[in-house]
């Protein structure tokens, strides 16, 4: 599952108790027996919204309950802990038992319950609506589920805004928890981070507690005793010194190797041990009672942060390579050594430029957001008050973070993290049809900056199918959303560079860290240093190429091909024709291919109550002669390849291979998707064209190279569907073509929606 802190600056490996050396410098000689010094042990246990229930099995498994069974062996050891909406949720229908045993801890005064945005989104991403709402609705659900007050938080991600201080403040939030980077880039130095702080925004103050970044190195992965140096040498510099350590639960049992590290090993059993022998001056303190009993420090106002590392994946990769270059550069040279705090990466959102894709859920999410705050705020009539409540919850739970960037694990090339996303989403839209009380069938068009990059986007929706259609790009439809099955058959990923690509290219043995060269990187799969492919043009549908008449299949597939044509990503005019139950989106380029100029036309229709996009296209303009190949790019994601009950069919309904499979088809008239899991029939018809041709097709899949915790791996996106033609003109230079696809639901009453846990009249409100 996703984590929060990159593995690769770790070190090599585990040291081991019988041969650990201090990390932190020793007490003077001669120094008596350090004063006390405080320590707060806060862990964040999380899971992503769609992640599938064997993997949160596993680390429940490997990590949550054997961790809760320590802790009731060791009632000397006192922490905080974070449980995410999605995982809490999951606990509480799966293994309310566990949750139980954690409320009798709390009861005991073991255990402090941290609170949370809801569903684990990156606050900085969020209206200031739905950051009280999602805050509100698990401080709400915890105090209930564990019969204690709540008053801190956890930070997703450590993503910190200066904005978000009177937003969480006004939910109820007295303390939250950041990395010491975030106060040493503020201009703290290293000796005023032991103790906490207050920061302050719009008249609203926070307490904030730094993490020590060092210490989430060592835990677990230097020797126990190396933490209890580090903090016999806290309380030896400063009487009272505060130490706190941050950071995922799952590095305790899921992450590589620390399940045997941790339990078969005892590196916890250890550590815990340790901690109760020194407790004579170590006074393990939880986060509510350090804010009730010591005074903060000052206040401070910490810049727009994150930790280290994801401020180095935001950026492009050169610029990525470059920033670690500089700071392991600072690192070597004593003269830079302490400015080295300064050298920060690039804004949490960003991550939206980097990847388009990224910033379609965001505009997504936002679009649905707005909606619900106008029913909220009264502007519209509210039918059924029950479906505002399902409906803002389940954008929040579209809001959860995991699928909307990428690091050193899989974010949004994860497939089944997209599709949550989108799932939510789509659901949210039609409870909020519910609570307008929209009554069916119906079909509308609406025009917008959808996706706030300055230019007029189209949304073309009916009670069946809603389409987004970007005309300035290409004229592409890069949303397509089948209502029934709350699924975005668009929620595709294009390949494009990242920064350890250069890794994967030098191929299994001589794959290096960037950070640290005696760590080989793993390969899940063999020859992945033949798949890194870059994709010169979206992988949406509806993209308009022109290749050489002669062009090779292979050729296509493999991106070599070249296009010819100026429409691929060329700027439409749109104009859109409303009929009674009918609704038609005109999009229309003046272009070339080869240089010949002429008009391209495409027309896309939709009825009230149906399932089906007609697609007519038609060049204008042509000059006799002019022969050209013209190629339609469909993308399909969501219908993985390998897959059982996941097929291509033709017009005689015959199973021509799985989804994965190149296909080369001559004369096509009808080719079908089958994705039996999620319900989808998807059928493509391809009407005769002007001079009587009827389709050839190509089908391949599009699959990226990527790396997750376990090393660098080869993920399904998408399949590719692509009808051609030899496009020649009639007497008066046109060329016609007509394409319908119509999407059947396998499931008679659409999908299942899941079982939602965390209830409070909280949602209603927003």
């Amino acid at each position: 599952m996703p984590s929060e802190n990159a593995r690769s600056t770790f070190g090599a490996g585990v040291v081991r108790p019988d041969n650990h050396e201090p990390l932190s410098p020793a007490p003077p000689p001669g120094l008596a027996m350090s004063p006390a010094v405080r320590f707060v042990f806060v862990l964040h246990d999380h899971q992503p919204v769609g992640n599938f229930d064997g993997v949160i099995e596993q680390a429940y498994r490997d990590s949550y309950l054997p961790l809760l069974e320590l802790l009731e062996r060791h009632p000397g050891i006192r922490l905080a802990l974070h449980t995410s909406g999605p995982l809490a949720e999951w606990l509480d229908r799966h293994h309310p038992d566990y949750l139980d045993r954690v409320a009798r801890l709390v009861g005991e005064g073991q255990v402090e319950i941290v609170g949370g945005a809801c569903y684990e989104p990156v606050l900085a991403m969020l209206p200031a609506r739905d950051r009280i709402g999602q805050i509100r609705l698990a401080t709400e659900w915890l105090e209930r589920r564990f019969k204690t007050k709540v008053t801190g938080m956890w930070v997703a991600e450590r993503v910190w805004d200066p904005g978000m201080t009177r937003d969480i403040a006004a939910a109820g939030i007295e303390w939250t928890i950041l990395d010491d980077s975030h106060f040493k880039a503020a201009g703290l130095s290293e000796d005023q981070l032991d103790r906490h702080w207050l920061t302050e925004g719009d008249g609203s103050t926070l307490t904030v507690f730094p993490v020590s970044e060092h210490l989430r190195y060592v835990i677990p992965f230097a020797a126990p005793e190396a933490t209890i140096d580090h903090l016999r040498y806290l309380a030896s510099r400063r009487p009272g010194a505060l130490a706190v350590f941050g950071d995922d639960g799952e590095k305790f049992g899921v992450w590589p190797d620390t399940r045997k590290t941790c339990f078969e090993e005892g590196w916890l059993e250890t550590f815990f041990g340790l901690l109760e022998a020194n407790s004579d001056w170590i006074q393990m303190s939880l986060p509510s009672e350090v804010v009730r009993e010591v005074p903060p420090a000052g206040t401070v106002w910490l810049p727009e942060c994150s930790y280290r590392e994801m401020m180095e994946w935001v950026l492009p990769p050169q610029s990525q390579l470059a920033c670690i270059e500089a700071r392991l550069a600072c690192a070597a040279d004593a003269r830079l050594a302490s400015v080295s705090r300064f050298l920060r990466g690039g804004s949490w959102r960003n991550f939206r430029m980097r990847y388009p894709e990224a910033n379609e859920m965001y505009a997504r999410m936002m679009a649905v957001s707005t909606r619900l705050e106008r029913l909220a705020s009264g502007k519209q009539t509210v039918a059924n008050p029950a479906a505002v409540t399902e409906a803002t919850q389940a954008l929040y739970r579209g809001q959860c973070n995991c699928a909307y960037w990428h690091g050193a694990f899989g974010g949004i090339y994860l497939p089944h993290l997209r599709n949550a996303i989108y799932r939510e989403l789509i659901a949210a839209d039609r409870a909020a049809d519910r609570a307008e009380g929209k009554q069916t069938p119906w079909v509308e068009a609406t025009t917008d900056d959808y996706d706030f990059d300055g230019r007029t986007e189209v949304r073309l929706a009916s009670d069946g199918l809603d389409a987004w259609i970007a005309p300035a790009r290409g004229g592409m439809l890069y949303e397509l959303d089948l209502r029934d099955q709350e699924h975005n058959l668009l929620a595709t990923l294009d390949r494009r560079p990242e920064a350890y690509h250069a890794q994967v290219l030098a191929g299994p043995g001589n794959a290096r860290s960037v950070v640290d060269a005696s760590q080989v990187a793993k390969f899940k799969q063999e020859g992945l240093e033949r798949m890194v492919r870059y994709d010169a043009s979206r992988r949406k549908s509806l993209v308009d190429h022109f290749w050489d008449c002669d062009v090779d299949a292979n050729a296509i597939v493999e991106g070599t091909a070249l296009e010819r044509g100026d429409f691929a990503a060329g700027s439409y005019e749109a104009s859109i024709r409303r009929n009674p139950g009918r609704i038609q989106v005109l999009l229309t380029r003046t272009g070339n291919a080869w240089g010949i100029p002429f008009t391209l036309s495409k027309a896309v229709t939709l009825e009230a109550g149906s399932r089906t996009l007609e697609i007519g296209y038609k060049l204008e303009g042509l000059p006799q002669g002019f022969r050209q190949h013209l190629a339609v790019e469909l993308n399909f994601a969501g219908m993985p390849a390998r897959a059982e009950g996941r097929f291509f069919y033709d017009h005689e309904h015959r199973n021509l291979g799985e989804l994965g499979g190149r296909l080369d088809l001559s004369a096509v008239r009808t080719l079908g998707l089958v994705d039996d899991w999620l319900g989808i029939d998807a059928r493509l018809a391809f009407g005769e064209s002007t001079n009587g041709m009827a389709a050839g097709v190509w089908t391949f899949p599009v699959q990226s190279v990527s790396q997750s915790e376990g090393g660098f791996e080869l993920v399904h996106q998408s399949v590719v569907v692509m009808p051609h033609w030899i496009v020649t003109p009639d007497a008066d230079g046109v060329w016609k073509v007509t394409l319908r696809l119509s999407i059947g639901n396998l499931k008679a009453g659409g999908a299942a929606r899941p079982h939602v846990g965390l209830d409070a009249s909280v949602v209603a409100s927003r």
